[in-house]
């Protein structure tokens, strides 16, 4: 059994390891500090990725600022006030149910729910909101286990001294708790980061020269673009570099976010 499990984990690993060769022999020569600086211009085949490098940041930073917050909060109440009665329980199978909905679903929500609905369009606002539904059971998920790990002799003793429950919460229980939290958030950021049915129904568009002016302008977005110059694009010949580059660029900009988790994770632990 263990021999099966390690052949799963190395057929895994050689699937990742081709990706990201297959990536870095295409797209490596595409990176430059044009691909990072310049706005796209001739048709979408020359120039860079800039708008969709800031899109990206602005959607996904904008998620996290939002579902984080919700997130610590909705774990601090399932697991220090609700513990095991049966509403919570039924909580923790929605956002388990949630988790594994497909990133489309959410897209198409978003579409019918804030473009149409609210009223706010194709803008960034939207595609925010949908990638905070998109992320929230992700960081309800690890900010709850992350506080299954504080010992409960924490907890007695803050109480024993004489603090009040929420006082326990605020200064013992959250600081402790707070690298599993910080990972999961970082985690959420990267997944937002690399969605792209969520936002190309809510929040991206193929091109656009106003720039965000406010939270209710259309934005680009680095996973949208690869899509659009791979399927919609009129010279995709072309275009195919632009395509490997930006897709490469997406893919260090999420590993640089994981390994981020990881490095807080590892400090706050070790401190």
């Amino acid at each position: 059994m263990f021999s099966l499990l390690r052949l799963a984990a190395l057929i895994n690993l050689l699937a990742l390891l081709g990706v990201c060769a297959f990536l870095f022999r295409n797209g490596f020569s595409s990176l430059s500090w044009e691909l990072i600086s310049q706005p796209p211009r001739d048709a979408m085949t020359a120039g860079g990725v800039l708008p969709c490098m800031i899109g990206t940041a602005l959607l996904a930073l904008g998620a996290l600022l939002i579902s984080f917050p919700l997130g610590v909060a909705s774990a601090v109440y399932l697991h220090e006030y609700a513990g095991d009665s049966a509403f919570a329980g039924y909580v923790r199978l929605g956002v388990n149910n949630l988790a594994g909905v497909p990133s489309v679903v959410f897209g198409l929500f978003g579409l019918s729910f804030f473009v149409l609905t609210c009223g706010f369009g194709i803008s960034l606002l939207s595609g925010v909101l949908t990638l905070v539904i998109l992320t929230l059971p992700v960081i309800i998920s690890t900010a709850e286990e992350a506080l299954r790990q504080v010992p409960a002799d924490f907890r007695q003793a803050s109480l024993a001294l004489g603090a009040t429950r929420s006082q326990t919460i605020l200064r013992v229980v959250l600081p402790a708790a707070m690298p599993g939290m910080c990972t999961g958030a970082i985690l959420g950021l990267a997944r937002a980061a690399g969605e792209t049915a969520a936002i190309m129904f809510t929040g991206a568009v193929f091109f656009t020269t106003k720039g965000v002016n406010s939270i209710f302008s259309p934005v680009m977005a680095l996973p949208n673009h690869i899509y659009v110059l791979a399927t919609s694009g009129t010279e995709i010949d072309k275009t195919m570099p632009l395509q490997y580059g930006t897709a490469l660029l997406l893919f260090l900009l999420i590993l640089l976010l994981n390994l981020t988790a990881v490095c807080i994770r590892d400090r706050r632990q070790s401190g």
